[in-house]
């Protein structure tokens, strides 16, 4: 017997205003913002009670396309279709599923390469640096416009899961649970360090222009090298050995090819140089790089510790074996800081090799204890 088809998720980019003149966005800077659109999709349907919606967070390159197509015959799929759908751990039968754009962001929410209204010409620079409870803040405003009176969950990795601690600490009683994965409340120097690095090439790539290269090829070179050196920080040395080894490009001799691609874990590098060019803007790559350094959930709040003292969501803390960008400690961390004020934290590892991305790749690791979080939340919720 022929197994039912899978339906076919569908989805559409919808926009809200989030911030008017009369209404701006204020930043922890202290600038305001005073146009702000943010771009989302919503997977699902909201309840009567505004209470079944979980809030996905993306990381630093992704968009509100989590999941689904844009139409029948779309080819390209959403960047977390293994969790996301009917049946799936984030079950859109069950749940209203939603995922925004961030602010400062370049896939249709508001950010340096959108139109600065004093000057009618993209922002470039002129943009506010926005840290991730200025994104915060944005999709508060974005869920209210939506009816949502209280998250079910707050669930997303590397970007997404500072996020969603972000969420826990400026709004503890608006959700029931947080699942920050591959993530942590600071970024640690070592991953500040990479950051710095890769920025640096973009702002030293002569076609940068100050920020205002819009209009011409911009700095190609500087955003591709940049990812470069993102995709090592990505994955793992286990990895790298199980997909590309040692391995040559082609069928030239290493020794023969001088300084040109000689080995196939370069020409993957080169790759997804090539394709984050194509679909991201640098400005926003310097941005949201910026925000993740100045992550510190305890900024304002007394101390770091004190900071988790405000966390009153059930917290599913993911850490992955073989990650080198957010190394495990720091999500344990995160269980033990929430414990000791008295607050409910558990914590789960991905034994995967695949390094940071592993929360993309490897989402079947985690799946039944993400299932099994979100059901006991709802328990919670309808007791």
């Amino acid at each position: 017997m022929n197994a039912a088809p899978v339906p076919i998720l569908l989805t559409q980019r919808r926009y809200a205003r989030v911030a008017t003149p009369e209404n701006p966005l204020v930043l922890e800077s202290g600038q305001r913002l005073t146009d702000v659109t943010l771009c989302y999709e919503v997977f699902g349907r909201l309840n009567p009670a505004g209470d079944n919606a979980i809030l996905v967070c993306h990381a630093l390159t992704g968009d509100s396309h989590v999941a689904g197509r844009y139409r029948p015959d779309d080819p390209k799929p959403g960047w977390w279709d293994d969790a996301v759908g009917p049946g799936k751990a984030l079950d859109t039968d069950r749940y209203c599923v939603i995922c925004s754009n961030v602010l400062g962001g370049c896939q249709g929410s508001t950010g340096p390469s959108s139109v600065n209204p004093a000057t009618g010409r993209p922002y470039g620079l002129d943009f506010p640096l926005v840290t991730v409870r200025d994104m915060v803040r944005a999709q508060a405003r974005l869920l209210d416009l939506l009816g949502v009176r209280r998250l079910l969950a707050v669930i997303g990795g590397s970007l997404g899961a500072m996020q969603a601690l972000e969420w826990a600490a400026t709004y503890p009683d608006r959700m029931r649970g947080i699942i920050p994965i591959g993530g942590a409340g600071r970024f640690h120097p070592q991953g500040i360090a990479f950051n710095e690095v890769q920025r640096q090439a973009i702002l030293n790539d002569p076609g940068f222009l100050g920020g205002q290269y819009y209009g011409t090829p911009g700095p190609v070179r500087g955003l591709a090298t940049a990812r470069m050196l993102g995709m090592i920080t990505y994955r793992s040395d286990e990895s790298m050995w199980t997909q590309f080894g040692r391995n040559p490009q082609g069928e030239a001799n290493p020794l023969h090819q001088g300084f040109a691609v000689a080995y196939q874990v370069e020409s993957y590098l080169h790759y997804q140089g090539r394709k984050l060019v194509e679909r991201f803007d640098a400005n926003s790559y310097l941005y949201l790089t910026r925000a993740m350094d100045l992550m510190d959930l305890g900024r304002g709040r007394g101390s770091y510790e004190e900071a988790h003292a405000r966390i009153q969501a059930r917290v599913l803390a993911v850490g992955i074996r073989s990650d080198l960008l957010f190394p495990t400690y720091l999500q344990r961390e995160t269980v033990e800081l929430v414990r000791a004020s008295g607050g409910r934290a558990e914590y789960v590892e991905m034994d995967s090799p695949w390094g940071h991305d592993a929360f993309l790749v490897d989402f079947p690791l985690i799946e039944e204890p993400i299932r099994r979080f979100l059901q006991e939340l709802e328990a919670e919720e309808n007791a």
